[in-house]
Parts: C-alpha cells; structure tokens; sequence
C-alpha cells in the first residue's frame, strides 16, 4: 500500500499543475497570472494566519519605511505555523526549483527563499518599481477575499512608469515575473476594506543583506 503524499509533494503537484495552465503576457514585460496554487486546505490554513496589523501614520510608498513591522515565514514562523512550513520546504525542494527554472527560464541556483507576509489596509500604496537586482524572481501571491478585494491586484507599468493595467485579484491567483530593468509594478492608493493579504515570494541571491527574514538562511537553493 502506498503511502499518503506529503504536504511539500502536493504543493509541488498543484502549483506545477498551475504553471501548465498559466496565462503568459508579452507587455509591458513578461508575466504571468496563475490561478488555483495551493490545494484548498493549505489555503485555508495560508487564511488564517494573522498578525497585528501595523499603523501606518501616513507613510506609505515603498515597503521597507516600515521594516520594523514585517512578517516573513522565517525559522521563527516555520516553528508556529505547519502551513509556512510546508511552504517553505515546498518552494525549497530541488524538484520544485528545477520545474520554476524551466517554466520562467530564471537561473535560482546558489539563491535563498524569501517569502513574506504582507497585510494591507487603507493609506497603504506602493510606487513603481522593478524588484531588479538581488531578486531572481517574483510571484505575488493573493490570498484574501474581503469585500471589494477584487479590485486590489497590483498595478502594472510601462517603462516609462506609466499605468497600464491592474492583475486580478482572488485567493490562491498569483501574478509572476523575472525582474528587469522594465518590470514595473506597484500599487495605486486605494481603499482597503479590512486587511489585504498576500505573500510576497522571492529567490533573492547572497547579496541579500537581511538573512534572519529568509525561509531557510542557512541553506541555498538548488535544483541539482
């Protein structure tokens, strides 16, 4: 009798079988928008993970302005929470690594797992930018579903930083790219009812200075 697959092996099976169904864009830059990631009951569980959400006193525009109330799935999170667990080996695993090399043709090798946990609410907006630089790759990940949350996918720009359109936005979608110097997105300010939630996925290489916000900072990617 065979034995029951694990957690990391059915988020392998269900975001691979994601990729095969993905819708590719050519412009402004090469994405992709992904549908049906995780199977339901890690989704569920993604859900249900909350922290106190920060004020943001008016300063918004970028992320790091508020670095000291971030949440990651970090060694600390891993330990609390089975679903950041199965996550992070899950995206970790070499057999994961290979298949996101080959469908976003994106070089991960020697790079760490980055995933963080983003909670949104109104006052809260992000200017354009690339993510170019230590990031090898980038999947947006949505996971709320308040009201209205349909409207809040992230906002996609020209090289010239003008607007172009906005992703979709429901739970267990994501929008990906491998960052350029022409991949600009970011979020336009509007209102939030209740807390947008999302993860924020990445490969990010040794140059990343913040190693205690990584999945695993002891440990490289690698697909071989």
């Amino acid at each position: 009798m065979s034995s029951a697959k694990s957690t990391e092996d059915r988020i392998f099976d269900s975001f691979t079988s994601t990729l095969a169904k993905a819708e590719r864009f050519e412009t402004p830059y090469r994405h992709w928008f992904l549908g049906n990631l995780f199977p339901a009951d890690i989704v569920d569980a993604l859900q249900g993970v909350s922290f106190p959400v920060a004020a943001l006193d008016g300063v918004s525009g970028k992320r790091e302005l508020h670095n000291d109330t971030r949440h990651y799935v970090d060694q600390e999170n891993i330990e609390r929470f089975p679903a950041f667990a199965a996550l992070a080996h899950g995206f970790q695993a070499p057999k994961m690594v290979r298949a996101i090399e080959e469908f976003f043709d994106a070089d991960l090798e020697g790079t760490f797992l980055r995933i963080e946990h983003a909670q949104d609410v109104t006052g809260f907006w992000l200017e354009p930018h690339t993510d170019l630089g230590v990031k090898r790759l980038t999947v947006l990940i949505y996971m709320s579903d308040g009201d209205g949350h349909d409207k809040l996918g992230t906002d996609v720009y020209d090289d010239g930083k003008n607007w172009v359109k906005r992703s979709p936005f429901a739970p267990n979608t994501a929008m990906a790219f491998v960052p350029g110097d022409n991949t600009y997105h970011g979020f336009e300010g509007r209102d939030i009812n209740g807390v947008r939630k999302s993860l924020i996925l990445n490969y990010v290489t040794t140059d990343w200075r913040d190693r205690e916000q990584l999945a695993f900072p002891e440990k490289l990617v690698s697909g071989k």
